[in-house]
């Protein structure tokens, strides 16, 4: 549902559902409980409430912090990640340019093959939440084999051999790293946490008395609202991959590897 949503829905459409949901959801209830119970306005109960909704709305309020912090440090991973792998693989191209033409247009292919199948093969996988270690797997090894397929003859020859090697050892833990995080997700217990603890604190502010009827919509919309948008940056930074505010395959079209499009 949530990778549906990401993948189908502009970020202000869902902007509009979740936080413009929440907060209707809230002034309905609010209507439905006043109607319901008259006597709430009074505020008869206001001390006891005020006191529990102000501990609920710390402990709830630190939950969504935690979480949104550590959601938006993985996605500034994820970017790491990518543009490290990209950096790697460029450099890769890079120190090509000292082995013969032969040999260098034998790794140019093989990059140029790899660079296309992650943004045009994997890429699509992991924006629904399915990375594949199997679908580069074969374009990797290619990049190995022509760089096998090579004996340095000189001195430089050999040093960029040798760097070219390294960064393709470094590109092939980024590119784990990079299909692990693709499958990441807010464990279900802590999307029971976030989801639970709005519907325990939209209901007190239903029963909290304020005569005013505009200020009493305006407090319960505005509680909504808020927690409506901090669910929404929950939902749209949860998947790395998936959504408009994603890490983009961007890095592996630029520089060096952007000859390859």
């Amino acid at each position: 549902m949530e990778l549906w949503l990401l993948n189908r829905f502009p970020t202000g459409l869902l902007t509009v559902l979740v936080v413009g949901g929440f907060v209707a959801l809230a002034v309905a209830g609010s209507l439905l409980s006043y109607r319901r119970y008259p006597a709430l306005a009074a505020g008869e109960h206001n001390e006891m409430v005020g006191v529990v909704l102000s501990m609920f709305s710390a402990i709830y309020g630190i939950i969504l912090a935690f979480v949104i912090v550590n959601l938006w440090t993985q996605l500034e991973g994820t970017e790491a990640v990518v543009a490290t792998e990209a950096t790697s693989i460029s450099q890769i191209v890079r120190d090509a340019r000292a082995f013969p033409p032969e040999h260098q247009a034998a790794v140019d292919a093989a990059v140029g093959t790899y660079v296309h199948a992650v943004v045009e093969q994997q890429w699509p996988l992991m924006r629904e939440g399915r990375g594949d270690f199997a679908r580069t797997a074969e374009r990797m090894e290619d990049v190995y084999a022509a760089l096998r397929a090579f004996e340095p003859q000189t001195q430089t020859e050999q040093v960029f051999y040798q760097k070219a090697v390294d960064s393709l050892n470094d590109a092939v833990a980024q590119r784990r790293a990079r299909i692990a995080d693709s499958r990441l997700s807010l464990p279900p217990l802590l999307w029971l946490l976030v989801i639970g603890g709005a519907l325990v604190i939209l209901p007190l502010t239903f029963v909290y008395g304020i005569r005013d009827r505009r200020m009493r919509l305006l407090f319960v919309g505005s509680v909504a609202g808020l927690i409506g948008f901090s669910l929404l940056l929950v939902l749209v930074l949860d998947r790395p991959f998936a959504g408009d505010l994603c890490v983009s395959p961007q890095p592996f079209k630029q520089s060096t590897l952007a000859k390859f499009w």
